[in-house]
């Protein structure tokens, strides 16, 4: 028998066990009041009976107990129906998923239609073209995504209540806007060795200036730090930065020369005479030459060999540019005419005759839509390339003889000492200039600042720089152009360029027929073969093989049965073609001993035949 107080301990023991039981995992602090709501409102209770109703009812109906699902779905289906994801206060998201993007931003950055899918049997080059095309998309949303943090606008100028601003002046600009800004306008005194001609980097960071009598020098223009500064000893005709800021080129009276950023003379080319003006395609590593000779020139500055030399046969050659989207070279002549030439063709693909007198200047927009010309008959003509019909014609006092457009398409354009510069040229009718100033002396070049608002002129009495509010695209992109790079930076970019650079091979008229089949010459060339076989080769269907499961249809065995039929196929083709010439054979002989009989008459050298 067990005493009271035994009795009382193993009660006690009981008691202690079923409150270990009862107690369950810890209690998270977010997780204690709903807790308690949940057995304040009687829901602790109803679990239970839910489980025991399930079970009951999947014993009934003879159901085998179903699999767990995994947790992470679970989840996901959960968020799903309650409307996202869920935080620890217990609120969901109010607007789940990723933010709507405008199908107009979209749209700006939409780069390729959608392929159109093989067959079925091509199953991996489907999954491929599916990946390509995810790919895509995904990257067109994340930059559309993206513009909106881009941190700088394009600048504007806006006047007064009935207040034109060409009317303002630059030192009214340079005052109002900050010191930074205000220090991009200035003027370079350099009366001695003009009139000059200038080129800017990619970068838009370093400034390059050739004087007619000699005077070479390559400028920080930002830092206002020279270079290098060195005089040639005979009239310069043209100046161009290379690939990047530490080479350049000079057309100088009679050859052509390759320059560092220091000074140094890198190359004499003697192939490339009497050269008059220069462009360089950067994505092509090319530097294009037109001279006083009418030859068209094309130097390949990755190996330094000429890759075309095309006589144009249309007189001197001094007005020249560049179609920035497709590498296509214009060319303006003494007659009136503009030419497009590409170094793969020895004829000109195009002949515009844009103006009655010879043309003066040539321009194209960065996106390679429009093309502006300037004539001796004093017009400014706006031309659409798609379809190289005029849309504008303006009628100028004095004629244009330099024009220049910036990267949001702005127009300078030079008369005598005055520049002006036009805004929504193509667009709509411009009956006045956005801006004008008069320099120093007769402009001889223009040429807008890539990222600044900022237009540079040389002209007989030395540079000036002209501040242009809006011209310039206020976002650059780092890994093509970046102003700010280092050292290291740029010989990083400089091998990557290098090994994405495109062939000239592939500069046409048109870019976008580079991914299409040239139908027409597959025509041409499967007749051809025709002709030369004497039978269509492809007039019999190709033998497709049947695709089989379980790894029976990997390309070792499908090349193997076409093998094995095409075999098949020539066997028979050997067997006709040998039977054939055996056919013909019988025939030559019987035909030789006829003849051998016909020609039977006994003649006097008989009686020597034993």
């Amino acid at each position: 028998m067990a005493t009271t107080g035994e009795a009382t301990a193993i009660v006690s023991h009981v008691e202690n066990q079923k409150k270990k039981k009862k107690k369950g995992p810890p209690v998270r602090y977010w997780q204690e009041n709903g807790k308690d709501e949940n057995q304040a409102g009687g829901d602790g209770g109803k679990a239970p009976q839910q489980k025991e109703n399930r079970k009951d009812e999947s014993q009934a109906g003879g159901e085998a107990p179903q699999q767990k699902e995994p947790k992470t779905k679970k989840r996901k289906q959960e968020e799903a129906q309650g409307g996202g994801k869920k935080f620890i206060s217990g609120k969901s998201d109010p607007f789940p998923g990723p933010a709507p993007i405008p199908q107009e931003r979209l749209e700006k950055f939409k780069r390729k239609e959608n392929i159109k899918k093989r067959r079925k049997q091509h199953y991996k080059l489907k999954d491929m073209i599916s990946r390509s095309e995810e790919t895509s998309q995904m990257a067109q949303k994340q930059a559309a995504r993206f513009d909106i943090l881009l941190p700088e606008d394009a600048g504007f100028l806006e006047g007064e209540e009935d207040e034109d601003t060409c009317t303002i002046s630059q030192e009214d600009i340079a005052d109002a806007v900050d010191i930074t800004s205000g220090t991009k306008y200035f003027n370079l005194k350099l009366s001695q060795f003009g009139p000059y001609r200038l080129d800017y980097s990619k970068t838009g960071r370093h400034l390059l200036l050739g004087g007619r009598r000699g005077h070479v020098a390559c400028v920080d223009w930002q830092s206002k730090q020279l270079m290098c500064e060195i005089n040639v000893m005979e009239s310069v005709n043209d100046v161009k930065w290379l690939h990047s800021e530490t080479m350049y080129a000079v057309a100088q009276k009679k050859w052509l020369y390759i320059y560092d950023s220091n000074g140094i003379e890198l190359h004499c080319i003697r192939k490339f005479n009497d050269v008059l003006r220069m462009q360089f395609l950067p994505y092509h590593f090319l530097l294009a030459t037109a001279s006083a000779t009418s030859f068209l020139q094309y130097l390949d500055v990755s190996v330094g060999k000429e890759v075309a030399a095309i006589c144009t046969k249309t007189g001197r050659l001094d007005v020249m540019c560049q179609n920035p989207r497709n590498a296509i070279i214009h060319l303006g002549h003494s007659n009136g005419t503009v030419t497009l030439w590409s170094p793969n063709q020895r004829e000109a693909l195009v002949k515009m005759l844009c103006h009655h007198g010879g043309v003066r200047s040539v321009t194209v927009d960065k996106s390679g839509t429009y093309m502006l010309t300037s004539g001796m008959d004093k017009k400014l003509k706006v031309y659409d390339i798609r379809t190289f019909k005029p849309l504008k014609s303006y009628f100028l006092p004095a004629g244009a003889s330099c024009l220049s457009l910036s990267q949001r398409g702005l127009l300078s354009a030079a008369t005598g000492d005055i520049v002006q510069v036009y805004r929504d040229v193509w667009s709509t009718p411009v009956t006045k200039p956005y801006m004008a100033h008069r320099v120093r002396g007769t402009a001889w070049g223009l040429q807008f600042c890539p990222f600044e608002d900022v237009l540079g002129v040389g002209h007989g009495d030395g540079f000036t720089s002209m501040l242009i509010p809006g011209a310039g695209e206020p976002n650059f992109d780092g890994l093509d152009a970046n102003p700010y790079r280092s050292v290291k930076q740029r010989q990083e970019w400089e091998v990557k360029a290098l090994l994405e650079k495109i062939q000239p091979e592939l500069i046409t008229l048109n870019p976008n027929e580079l991914g299409q089949v040239d139908h027409a010459t597959f025509t041409q060339r499967h007749q051809d073969r025709v002709t030369a076989l004497g039978f269509d080769p492809l007039a019999k269907e190709k033998f497709v093989p049947r695709y089989k499961k379980k790894g029976r249809s990997s390309t070792g065995s499908v090349e193997k049965r076409k093998k094995k039929v095409a075999h098949e196929d020539l066997r028979d083709v050997i067997r006709e073609t040998v039977e054939d010439k055996m056919k013909v054979e019988k025939e030559r002989k019987e035909k030789d001993l006829k003849t051998g009989e016909s020609s039977g008459s006994k003649s006097a050298l008989d009686r020597f035949k034993k």
